[in-house]
């Protein structure tokens, strides 16, 4: 549709000159553009509503925006001298009219791009009114004289409603209690809050425009298909609970003992996906996801301690009274290797301690790893700094980590192929130490930590009690 206007009027507008050519000269093949045409395109091509007045209050110009906000066109509106009687009352009108035009006065502090605001009551077309807020600037020519106002208008509701959305994006954005970070449809990162930053080890200006997988190496799996599923319009609709990796490589080596560190960096984020659509067209591209989500790490992992604290128990418990059931104490100490692998490792051993000096072998869990013919009772000739010697010389649990060949590591130990991860407890009981318990984890699975160590003390102190007892009937008989 186009806006119709005034005949441009030399007060009003200045002839463009055609760029690399003289002034006044236009190519000989295409004609020069008038300026009310481009300036009607112009105003029509505009998301907001518009209309303009003369320093006389008529109407000269009236977007296609205003006709589908108010319903009058561009015909009706074009031309009318003042607003009263069709836009507003006519009481209202001289007081509407001259607030509008305020802007244009000559003023001694009102700059060149002097700008008002004020809430005027507006018809529709159907009859209907709509309180609008109204944002007017004054027109001048080249000498800087008025020679109008043109006037942005829309519903104040509206307003009101993108104030709120600009002013929650901003509060996401701060500090926030939880999380945001906005990516683009490339899943790269265009805005990130702090506590976002945080969970992610990262500042919030290096974050921006990096790929969201440069932060994790783990978990983004999970991530990136809720991601893409919230790009498609399908986010989840209820939260979810996210464990990702951070990346870090300060934390790459062969073995970490320390207990802390590599749990920090594996983090738990209860996560809320939220489209980010455009409001330019019904078919508009996606302008991204807003990823919004709460740190719950040490809830999920006190929670997750409990639950193994309570299990490990548990297995104690229905061990000693399996144990108490058994007539020969080596049995009982057999049954609590197996009630102890459970949910913890994957292989147990039980070395004792022979007059030599060395260590024997006399049980293996769950079964012997060496073959069916693997005789007990031999010695087994483990290496000088072996962790199971080192737990029966200083009297305290040993854990070790394979190195980058962990299959030769685990071969040097004497210990199954796949295995990765070792903890050697010594086995006491009446002051002195009767051997060395074992417990091996294989690939996949995390190293020993404290807790497990005192897990595993705890059975110890069950299978050295047993041993004890099988020695003392031994030397009785």
């Amino acid at each position: 549709m186009t806006t119709h206007s005034e005949a441009a009027h030399p007060d009003h507008f200045e002839a463009t000159q055609a760029a690399g050519h003289p002034e006044g000269a236009t190519p000989p093949d295409q004609e020069a553009v008038p300026d009310d045409r481009l300036l009607s395109a112009l105003l029509d091509g505009m998301d907001a509503a518009l209309f303009a007045l003369d320093t006389t209050g008529r109407v000269t110009h009236w977007n296609q925006r205003a006709e589908g906000l108010l319903g009058w066109t561009a015909e009706q509106a074009v031309g009318r001298a003042g607003l009263g009687g069709w836009l507003v009352r006519e009481a209202d009108e001289a007081e509407a009219v001259a607030g509008l035009l305020a802007v244009a006065r000559p003023a001694a502090d009102a700059g060149p791009d002097a700008r008002q605001v004020r809430h005027l009551p507006f018809r529709r077309a159907d009859g209907g009114r709509a309180l609008m807020r109204v944002a007017s600037t004054a027109i001048r020519d080249a000498a800087g004289r008025p020679v109008g106002v043109y006037c942005a208008f829309g519903e104040v509701l509206a307003q009101l409603d993108l104030e709120r959305d600009l002013a929650l994006s901003a509060a996401l954005l701060g500090e926030a209690a939880w999380g945001v970070l906005l990516v683009d449809a490339d899943l790269r990162v265009v805005a990130a809050n702090g506590r976002a930053a945080d969970a992610l080890s990262a500042a919030p200006v290096g974050l921006l425009g990096e790929p969201l997988a440069e932060f994790l190496s783990g978990g983004f799996d999970e991530l990136e298909s809720a991601l893409e599923h919230s790009l498609a319009g399908q986010p989840p609709r209820d939260p979810v609970e996210l464990w990702v990796t951070l990346r870090d490589e300060g934390l790459a080596g062969p073995a970490l003992f320390d207990d802390h560190r590599p749990g920090e960096q594996r983090r738990c984020l209860v996560s809320g996906f939220v489209r980010l659509g455009s409001t330019a067209g019904d078919d508009a591209a996606p302008l991204g996801v807003a990823w919004i989500f709460q740190d719950v790490t040490e809830t999920r992992r006190a929670g997750q301690g409990a639950a193994r604290q309570r299990f490990r128990d548990s297995q104690l418990s229905r061990a000693s009274r399996a144990a108490a059931d058994c007539p020969d104490p080596m049995e009982a100490a057999v049954l609590h290797l197996h009630y102890a692998l459970a949910g913890f490792a994957d292989h147990a051993l039980l070395d004792t301690t022979s007059d030599a000096g060395g260590l024997t072998r006399i049980a293996e869990s769950p079964g012997s790893f060496a073959g069916p013919n693997m005789a007990r009772g031999l010695p087994i000739r483990y290496r000088a700094g072996h962790p199971a010697l080192q737990a029966v010389d200083c009297g305290v649990p040993v854990r070790a980590t394979g190195g980058v060949s962990r299959s030769a590591w685990a071969h040097d130990h004497r210990w199954p192929a796949d295995v990765q991860h070792a903890l050697c407890v010594p086995v006491r009981s009446r002051g002195r130490v009767l051997g060395a318990l074992t417990f091996l984890r294989g690939e996949g699975r995390r190293p020993f930590d404290r807790l497990d160590a005192a897990y595993g003390e705890e059975v110890a102190l069950r299978v050295g009690a047993a041993l004890d007892l099988s020695h003392l009937l031994t030397t009785a008989r």
